[in-house]
């Protein structure tokens, strides 16, 4: 089962890694528990929308970016679930490469290169 709140906790903890901060600082800058806060970042305990306004102001964080990310983790985890239930994901084709002469821009014929490109049509586009 995909908890929430495990999620929550994740982005939670990887948010105030990311600035390098401790659990004593954030905790301390929301007002709120350290245990408390320990808690929430291992999805053992369900943060209050009130709580996650506070963390986030902590973090200097918007209350939609958090979500947005759980939101993403939650459907790469529904994703990894659903695939995990179905049949197994069958092994990719290499794809074939059909060699391709690349001659340059600026017109000098000794100027030549031979790329491998997919077999299917490419767009390359000079710049």
């Amino acid at each position: 089962m995909i908890l929430l709140r495990r999620l929550l906790g994740d982005v939670l903890r990887r948010q105030r890694q990311r600035q390098g901060r401790t659990l004593r600082e954030v905790s301390s800058s929301a007002r709120v528990s350290l245990g408390y806060l320990s808690e929430v970042e291992r999805g053992q305990k369900e943060a209050s929308s009130e709580l996650l306004s506070a963390i986030c102001d902590a973090l200097d964080v918007r209350m939609s970016e958090l979500m947005r990310e759980v939101s993403d983790e939650l459907a790469l985890a529904e994703l990894a679930r659903s695939a995990a239930a179905s049949e197994p994901v069958p092994t990719p084709v290499r794809p074939t490469f059909n060699p391709v002469s690349v001659t340059s821009l600026t017109g000098v014929p000794e100027e030549r290169v031979t790329i491998k490109a997919p077999a299917e049509a490419v767009d390359v586009v000079a710049a």
